[in-house]
């Protein structure tokens, strides 16, 4: 999941985007995500980023295929539950929209890609890592990010190799990202030559963590990863670090953001280390021109995915200038064939539909970094 890196993202209530009259037709692109819940902030922020680029093109005056074209967004709360994400995808299948950005949680995304299929509507994700959504063969299926088997086995790399693990606990909150994150660190971790002496789970919504907490206590382990997001990863950490458990801790991009530092607090230490399955923003060579444009529309900083979001809503604009048609059926092939130079980097998509080459990023938290509310970059691996 790129979450970057700020304190507190407010929900702004904006308009639907309104259609030029200049415009011959006027195109729907989709976006789902959490616009409310603990992850509200991260999925809002998805939905601007969006909105930005598509004013953009009608600031522009686009011409597809000989027409005039403007665009419209519709944007639907997923709540990051996979039940919903379905009913929100198949209103979004039923509006009958051109492209759909989202959905942000891998849970959601993948039962929602089902439902796109069906309806032949392509959806990048601009953030989903979990494996499984890409090998289910869909052809309107794209991430734009690595996958849990590479930043699991990033994350396992940096782990033992870097900070010289030995022992090694994990945690996950058993959503189809947290538990696959962890998976993959497992196994990669025991092909290294690492010793898991634990492997607990908990929930999504949990407050309380102190029972799992003190069964690794007694383990002392080297190392304690968690699979999950920042809204429990922050009182995880904070209760690990009242209980007296010293281990050094890798997370996971999506609890990878300023809301953990927030959240952490001085249990952050210098000890805490995350990935991102994406660039350090510091070398993505448009994200601070992103960043100001973004800031002066909305406000705030961007913190997460906003970058891939607004890639990805103009990686389909390409697509659809490319295939001269803004009809699915007619500019989906097209994006296996589109190269596009965005804010990340150079986007390309495999036939699978995931992301040539990511880079997985590792930062580590250093309270007297000013910048990116104390994260500092400290390796980067592309993966292959």
């Amino acid at each position: 999941m790129q979450f970057r890196r700020c304190l507190f993202v407010a929900a702004v209530s904006l308009p639907m985007l309104s259609a030029p009259a200049f415009a011959d037709i006027v195109v729907k692109f989709g976006h789902s995500g959490p616009l409310t819940g603990p992850a509200g902030h991260l999925g809002k922020e998805n939905e601007n980023a969006v909105r930005l680029a598509l004013e953009e093109a009608n600031a522009k005056g686009m011409v597809i295929g000989g027409q005039k074209v403007s665009f419209e967004l519709d944007s639907e709360d997923d709540a990051g539950d996979p039940r919903t994400g379905t009913l929100v995808a198949q209103k979004l299948a039923d509006a009958k929209v051109s492209a759909i950005i989202g959905h942000m949680n891998s849970g959601v995304t993948i039962p929602a890609s089902k439902i796109y299929a069906a309806a032949g509507i392509p959806h990048i994700t601009p953030s989903s890592t979990n494996p499984k959504l890409t090998e289910q063969g869909y052809a309107t299926t794209f991430r734009l990010v690595g996958r849990d088997d590479q930043q699991g086995p990033a994350l396992a790399i940096f782990g033992v190799q870097k900070l010289k693990g030995k022992t090694f606990a994990v945690i996950d909150d058993r959503t189809a990202y947290g538990q696959g994150l962890a998976d993959e660190f497992e196994k990669k971790v025991k092909a290294l030559g690492g010793k898991v002496v634990s492997r607990e789970f908990t929930s999504d919504k949990a407050t309380d963590f102190m029972s799992i907490l003190t069964s690794i206590k007694g383990r002392s382990p080297d190392v304690v990863m968690y699979g999950g997001m920042d809204a429990t990863a922050g009182p995880l950490l904070v209760q690990m670090r009242r209980l007296g458990v010293k281990s050094k801790v890798l997370l996971g991009d999506g609890a990878s953001t300023g809301d953990m530092v927030r959240l952490g607090g001085e249990a952050m230490d210098s000890t805490v280390y995350s990935s991102q399955a994406a660039m350090d923003i510091a070398k993505m060579p448009g994200a601070k021109e992103l960043q100001a444009k973004y800031q002066k529309r909305f406000g705030v900083p961007l913190q997460g995915y906003g970058y891939q979001a607004y890639d990805a809503t103009n990686f389909f604009l390409a697509a659809m200038v490319k295939a001269k048609s803004t009809d699915p059926k007619v500019f989906v092939p097209a994006m296996h064939e589109v190269k596009v130079k965005g804010v990340i980097g150079p986007i390309s998509f495999d036939a699978k539909g995931d992301m040539k080459s990511p880079a997985i990023t590792i930062y580590g938290y250093d309270k007297n970094f000013k910048e990116n509310a104390g994260w500092k970059a400290a390796d980067m691996i592309t993966m292959k």
